[in-house]
């Protein structure tokens, strides 16, 4: 498309993303019956606004695995949408008294203009919005299939709570001092009643699944694994005491994984929010005890649950039986146990466990060793837990068992007794799905004081968010503030009823985007069975580490419990899963400030300075971003290099899965090398050749190989370029599969372009004719404006060629000749006196004594050996000829 005589990619690039568009190209073909395509996917984006690299790493990697597979000859689907609800939207209405759902398209509209610019093979026409009620109608539908099978329960949860503003925070609002974002207040802890999905009941499959996930990282499935925390232990019930030393009908139930531990019990402590607190504490201690309660209320989940902090409890005044020991035990509460795990109780043993010692020391419980290494003596860990195996002591009649065999024995006599059971625990809790903002997906469901929750009837469906709302950000959320949205009927009785006025968390809309993609236009239903079948699960997808657990935990459960409700036959929705890794920028910091100084702003980059103080700054690369002054705008580098570069610069610099170092010297590198690539291509123009009806494709080269083996031969300078193609092909063929590694292939272009550039003009037509030919086609994924233009100038189609039948992109995968590969010729190395001092080209074929003969009258031997004959000649055949003086 360009009559240019030089690489100018910005007279090339956008036309042919023109073109691409008006032809289709990158539609997704329909399916056969029976036939099997590939689904490349990236994880969708928050539409910001504002494309960063690391939203052009993870989508350039996509469309080259998504560009290869449709070179192999498969029917590929590679769409795009946007994960579009969230608080950042509402918080731009708030500050700027803007429309959440404008602000949202206009973001979008912004973003899909720049990644167009990347040249991105992806199928516009399967694109959705989760923000979009056509979308999110569905997300409700699917809420429901969860309500009606049991998944979806309401139970009252804490929240951040601003006591100022009256409202609701998200996690993300609350500062790293306990504070609002917006108001300052110090933030409290609330009980609201909130809407949960019972992920813990997938808790085992989720774990055991993890076995058929061979094409994940084993960083992620060990990720997960470890979130989902599966424990084996037991179930033990410590009776309340009364002050009077009566029983008093309570029990508390703590889960353990050592039961073994059992005799040496000394205290038992709850989670200050446990609901037996209130009823159980004496009066004497209900001043300190609602103190401390007040006070655990400020601090988040990850404060109470900190290692490197002092764990902080009080006694409620209460007291337990040992039921191994039947002595009474002081009962507690700490910040370290949370009422949502577990039981929310757990036994003290401060003999055998770190934490338990250090707080017992710190509160002088008493510490009773009922476990001791084996030959040793109760004496010998005094300072400290000894949490290892062992042997039992102070144990009844467990005395003298080994610990492992111990906590089966007391778990049966647990049972057996009445106050305990084997059980296996999760980590993993419960999802909570409710957030009190506007911005999200309506829960679909109304509450009737006649008919409790009703679901709101699918033929209802979506209940769209109101667009008359105002934005204070104070008090209850818009939408519970908006009486003509929450006051309906109810669907059963017709008698007046509430609307539900929570949203939806935002990863209930990402954990299904990756099934609508296989049937976006559907109006009936989410998808059909038969198109997600079809096309799931995704054959690769790709994101970042950071959604290891929840966005990939979350869309393995939704997969599994759509499974059960026959709306799909897959268990996992990701076959393979790539986590590229980061982009960094280089990062100028003074260790003094600590404040980050712009790279515009350091004069010399060899001696970087504070411009201000001209104190030495440490310089290091980081992951970019806007507060460190470290990034890189993809559309300055795409102004001025082109798409082509910048997509080559990503995929040459560094693995996938490895963070990557921007180098503005090696960006220019790559320019440099596309600027090759064009000359090399305008030379063979010029010397005539064409691709033109099927010059330099296989039946040609076959034809050519045979007249060759008739006569005289390859030529010396036909044979090394075909070997050079011929070995780029099986290596980038290589590279390209299984584990991706972009890096090397773009490594093995630059070298069959150098090999072309030494030897193509002494090559015949036809070789010379496959060697650009397959260039071109090995290029088309990486750099696909540039391969376009070259297979145009080449012949590879006209301008009267139907761009959908014979574009680069449309022809096939080289195959790799293993004939060509053969040498008949190989270099031998020759060494004298320990050091290499030169190579000959020899006979493949050679044997020991020819290659002794050949290294002896070279006139590498005659200059270093002096005439002498050497005293000793080490032949290795193929490789080398050691001649020792």
């Amino acid at each position: 498309m360009s009559d240019s005589s030089r690489y100018q990619p910005q007279a090339i690039e956008a036309s042919w993303q023109r073109a691409w568009q008006q032809h289709g190209l990158h539609e997704t073909p329909t399916l056969e019956p029976g036939e099997q395509g590939f689904y490349a996917l990236s994880m969708f984006p928050y539409p910001s606004g504002n494309l960063h690299m690391g939203h052009v790493r993870n989508y350039v990697i996509t469309d080259v695995v998504a560009r290869v597979q449709r070179l192999r000859g498969r029917k590929v689907l590679h769409p795009m949408g946007w994960d579009a609800f969230g608080l950042p939207a509402e918080n731009a209405a708030i500050e700027r008294g803007v429309d959440p759902g404008a602000w949202t398209d206009q973001n979008i509209a912004s973003m899909r203009s720049q990644l167009d610019q990347l040249g991105l093979s992806i199928d516009w026409q399967r694109e959705v919005a989760t923000c979009h009620s056509d979308y999110y109608r569905w997300t409700q539908w699917l809420f429901l299939q969860f309500l009606e099978a049991g998944l979806a329960y309401q139970k009252d949860a804490t929240v951040n709570w601003d006591p100022i503003d009256q409202t609701v925070l998200a996690n993300e609002q609350v500062d790293s001092e306990g504070r609002s974002w917006r108001s300052g207040a110090l933030v409290e802890k609330r009980k609201l009643r909130q809407w949960f999905l019972k992920i813990t009941d997938y808790a085992q499959q989720l774990l055991d699944d993890l076995d058929q996930l061979d094409g994940w990282p084993e960083r992620v499935r060990t990720m997960q694994a470890n979130w989902i925390g599966r424990s084996t232990g037991a179930e033990l019930q410590f009776e309340v005491i009364t002050a009077e030393g009566q029983p008093s009908g309570e029990r508390i139930t703590v889960f353990t994984t050592r039961p073994d531990t059992i005799f040496g019990a000394t205290y038992v402590v709850l989670a200050p929010e446990h609901p037996l607190v209130a009823s159980l504490t004496a009066v004497e201690q209900q001043l300190s005890v609602e103190a401390f309660c007040d006070l655990v209320s400020r601090q988040s989940e990850q404060e109470r649950t900190a290692e490197d902090k002092p764990k902080r409890g009080v006694p409620i005044g209460a007291q337990v039986r040992n039921p191994a020991t039947g002595d009474l035990i002081p009962l507690w509460i700490a910040d370290y146990v949370l009422a949502d795990y577990g039981t929310g109780a757990v036994m003290g043993v401060p003999a055998h466990d770190q934490r338990d010692f250090l707080f017992a020391r710190q509160y002088e419980l008493p510490v009773r060793q009922v476990i001791i290494p084996e030959g040793s003596d109760e004496h010998a860990f005094e300072g400290g837990a000894w949490t290892e195996a062992g042997v039992l002591i102070h144990s009844g009649r467990f005395d003298g068992l080994p610990s492992g065999k111990a906590k089966a024995e007391i778990t049966a006599a647990a049972e057996a007794e009445g106050w305990g059971q084997e059980r296996v625990q999760f980590r993993l809790r419960d999802w909570l799905i409710s957030r009190q903002r506007y911005w999200g997906c309506p829960i679909p469901v109304i509450h009737c004081d006649s008919c409790g929750v009703v679901p709101v009837p699918s033929e209802q469906l979506p209940v769209e968010l109101p667009r008359d709302v105002a934005f204070s950000g104070k008090g209850a959320s818009p939408l519970a503030q908006l009486d003509s949205w929450v006051q309906v009927a109810c669907p059963c009785c017709g008698k007046p009823a509430r609307r539900e006025t929570d949203t939806m968390d935002t990863f209930m809309c990402s954990s299904w985007y990756f099934l609508r993609y296989s049937d976006p236009h559907n109006t009936q239903l989410p998808f059909s069975r038969s198109a997600v079948d079809a096309w799931l699960p995704v054959d690769q997808y790709v994101g970042g580490i950071e959604h290891a657990i929840l966005h990939l935990l979350y869309s393995r459960f939704f997969t599994k419990v759509l499974r059960d409700r026959q709306l799909l036959s897959c268990a996992e929705p990701f076959t393979r899963l790539l986590t590229q890794g980061m982009v960094q920028g280089v990062t100028y910091k003074n260790p003094h400030s600590g404040k980050y100084i712009p790279p515009g702003e350091v004069a010399d980059p060899t001696d970087p300075r504070d411009p201000i103080s001209g104190e030495p700054l440490e310089t290091f690369f980081e992951k970019m971003s806007k507060s460190k002054y470290n990034g890189v705008d993809p559309a300055s580098v795409i102004d001025r290099y082109g798409a082509d570069t910048a997509r080559m610069f990503i995929l040459f610099k560094a693995p996938p899965e490895k963070d990557l170092e921007w180098d503005d010297a090696d960006v220019e590198g790559q320019f440099r090398f596309l600027q090759r690539l064009w000359r090399l291509v305008e030379a063979a123009v010029e010397r005539g050749l064409s691709l033109a009806d099927g010059a330099g494709g296989p039946e040609a080269v076959a034809v050519a190989l045979v007249t060759a083996q008739q006569g005289a031969g390859l030529t010396q300078a036909d044979a090394a370029l075909r070997r050079a193609v011929h070995t780029a092909i099986a290596a980038i063929s290589e590279d390209l599969d299984g584990d991706y590694q972009f890096n090397t292939a773009v490594s093995e272009l630059m070298k069959l372009s150098n090999a072309m550039g030494s030897v193509l003009a002494e090559s015949s037509d036809v070789f010379a004719c496959e060697a650009l030919r397959n260039l071109v086609i090995l290029l088309a994924p990486f750099a696909p404006h540039l391969a376009e233009e070259l297979w145009l100038k080449l012949g590879g189609r006209d301008d009267t060629d139907a761009l959908q039948s014979s574009s680069v992109h449309r022809q096939r995968w080289p195959q790799s000749d293993a004939s060509a590969l053969v040498r008949d010729t190989v270099p031998l190395v020759i060494q004298i006196k320990g050091k290499v001092r030169g190579s000959l080209d020899v006979p493949a074929d050679a044997d020991k004594a020819t290659l002794e003969q050949l290294a002896l009258s070279s006139d590498i031997a005659a200059k270093w050996l002096e005439g002498k004959a050497p005293s000793r000649v080490i032949v290795v055949p193929g490789k080398l000829v050691n001649l020792v003086p």
